[in-house]
């Protein structure tokens, strides 16, 4: 027997889980339990026991099994006996990734929230300065000319192209400066010279887009051409600077850029408002002062807007140097940027007849269709913009590590986002088009008829909002993989269902309501689109997780189809006694307020997980406020 002073037996662990049962086999976490008590260890889960209060919906994002938030901090257990890293070896970096796609595109949001009331705000001056009529049309046409021609040549290149190009090119062991600046000798120089050749072809311009047989007066738009065309060559330096910040994870000083170029243009606007007379449509000239100080005032603010983003590129580690020559990822450049030219140039051919179908119509028929687009795009701006260029980066590096996993994630996640925040959205602007166009169009110089049919056109196309986004993302998911012969293709799909559509709007409808039918043409145009991307991702990729979209979908449209309800309800009770300007006001904002708050808190009620970013965002702003 042992002595009597012989040390017992050492006492159990303290477990701080479950402990085994007698006579049950040891568990390896438990073994490691008992031999170190302070050991970080994982508690299986009980079988049926819930991880959380009982929710319809998953904690974590089933396409890769993490949580939502993805700066989540996980505590991994250490590996017995491994070995420390010694301190002379380098330990590998891993590939940087930026911020959480939540968080950016969350500070992005607010920039480009902003950026699109300053914007929208300008357009709203505009018609109260110059009125909606001939001159705001031909105004609109020249002013969408500059916006045309740079797609053709770079735009839809440097937004699609560039980045996962660029993001690639990080992988040399110059981190992609070589490749950058070849690219940006390339790009400068070929807007130089398409910016000069589109100065001079002005009139031809006007001659493509105006229909003599309208009220559109071409000598007016033509003026306005010759100084609005310059804005190409700071248009695409603008869009080239903000690839490549883009693909460095700096977003910061692309989203807010845009803010000075629209305070820019509201101060120009504000001057030609309290300038003497109005615009001679009668006989138009480039010197007519409120034509000069409009054209030039308008261009300096993308001026401005491009010079902006020069210090932070610099300070990103960037050194500007003219670079000429092609290497191999040069021309695997210029083959993809050929297909985007295609695709630019299909849609383009829509935009043409899409112009000419609306200059047959009665005069403020552009103006309609360009300010009902403007608000259309107006929350896809603040919130789909903001999610595409925060996920861009990640899913160009996916796609070039070929983590096909990672990619279909980053595409089903970015899907449910704009679902949860663009569909409740997209029903209250049905139902409040009208009022939105009356209140804000109808002051100053803007009629009444008028800003109706531009709230009438507004309220026809918004119910394609998600289908547009769609379309964007899954164009970007394309371009990730360096596929830029689908979206062409796709395109052309689209394009072709659009143009007889267009033709049939002057011969069906009368020229007051031409505008509503080319609006009812563009929405589904976007909506065969987004049906026809799908299909073809989903032959690429495979599984695209779609079972929980399409859940995600249905629960926001019965969300959003009570909103509805509610807000029409509230719109009863606003007496129809007011003067009709006092009467859209109020129930723009009360149907608003109304239909927005039950939409969402449906939503929030449902506990639909997609919807706690977005949250936990606003959240985060009104504590701080």
């Amino acid at each position: 027997p042992p002595p009597a002073n012989a040390p017992g037996p050492p006492p159990p662990p303290v477990h701080r889980g479950r402990s085994p049962r007698p006579g049950a086999p040891v568990r390896p976490w438990q073994e490691e339990a008992m031999r170190d008590p302070d050991a970080t260890r994982f508690i299986p889960r009980t079988a049926g026991v819930p991880l959380a209060a009982p929710s319809r919906w998953p904690t974590a994002d089933p396409d890769v099994l993490r949580p939502y938030d993805a700066l989540a901090t996980q505590v991994m257990p250490r590996i017995k006996d491994a070995p420390l890293a010694r301190p002379t070896e380098a330990p590998q970096q891993p590939k940087d990734e930026g911020p959480s796609v939540a968080k950016a595109s969350g500070r992005m949001a607010i920039a480009s929230l902003i950026s699109r009331i300053t914007g929208f705000l300008w357009k709203v001056l505009l018609v109260a300065a110059i009125g909606s009529g001939i001159a705001t049309d031909s105004f609109n046409v020249a002013n969408t000319m500059p916006n045309i021609i740079f797609e053709l040549l770079l735009g839809g290149v440097l937004t699609s192209v560039v980045v996962p190009l660029l993001v690639r090119s990080q992988d040399d062991p110059d981190h992609g400066q070589a490749y950058a600046q070849r690219l940006l000798t390339t790009g400068v120089t070929v807007l130089f010279i398409g910016t000069v050749i589109a100065v001079v072809a002005a009139p031809a311009f006007t001659s493509l887009y105006i229909d003599s047989s309208g009220e559109a007066s071409a000598g007016l738009t033509t003026a306005f051409a010759y100084l609005l065309l310059p804005e190409i060559f700071f248009y695409g330096v603008f869009a080239l600077v903000s690839a490549m910040l883009n693909a460095k994870h700096v977003f910061g000083p692309t989203a807010w850029a845009p803010v000075i170029n629209n305070l820019v243009v509201i101060f120009t606007i504000l001057v030609v408002w309290l300038m003497p007379g109005s615009i001679d449509t009668d006989h138009p000239s480039i010197t007519d002062p409120k034509v000069l100080t409009l054209g030039l005032g308008v261009t300096g603010g993308i001026a401005a807007q491009a010079l902006m983003l020069i210090p932070p590129l610099l300070r990103s580690g960037f050194r500007p140097r003219w670079r000429w020559g092609l290497d191999s990822r040069m021309k695997e450049f210029g083959g993809l940027a050929l297909w985007v030219v295609g695709y630019v140039a299909v849609s383009q051919v829509g935009l043409t007849i899409t112009t000419r179908v609306l200059t047959k119509g009665t005069s403020g028929g552009v103006t309609a269709y360009n300010y009902a687009w403007l608000l259309f795009q107006l929350p896809y701006g603040v919130l789909g913009v903001s999610l595409l260029t925060a996920i861009m980066p990640r899913m160009s590096r996916a796609a070039a590590d070929g983590d096909t996993k990672k990619l279909v994630s980053d595409l089903s996640y970015a899907s449910r986002i704009s679902t949860v925040t663009l569909v409740p959205i997209s029903a209250v602007m049905t139902i409040v088009g009208t009022s939105m166009g009356v209140a804000l169009f109808a002051m100053g110089k803007g009629p009444i008829a008028n800003a109706e049919r531009m709230g009438q056109a507004l309220a026809i196309t918004a119910f394609a909002l998600l289908p547009y986004a769609l379309v964007m993302l899954q164009m970007r998911v394309f371009y990730a993989m360096k596929d830029a012969r689908t979206p062409t293709l796709i395109m052309i799909v689209m394009t072709v269902v659009k143009v007889p559509l267009l033709f049939l709007c002057p011969v069906l409808l009368n020229a007051e309501n031409i505008v509503l039918g080319v609006m009812m043409v563009n929405a589904l145009t976007y909506v065969i689109g987004a049906m026809l991307g799908q299909v073809w991702l989903w032959v690429t990729l495979g599984n695209l997780r779609s079972k929980r979209v399409i859940g995600v979908i249905l629960f926001t449209v019965v969300a959003s189809v009570l909103g509805v309800g509610a807000a029409w309800v509230v719109g009863l009770i606003v007496p129809s006694s007011l003067s009709p300007v006092p009467h859209a006001w109020i129930k723009l904002i009360l149907q608003g307020i109304v239909g927005i708050a039950v939409s969402f808190g449906v939503l929030m009620a449902l506990k639909v997980e997609e919807l706690k970013p977005v949250t936990s965002r606003f959240t985060r702003l009104i504590k701080r406020g």
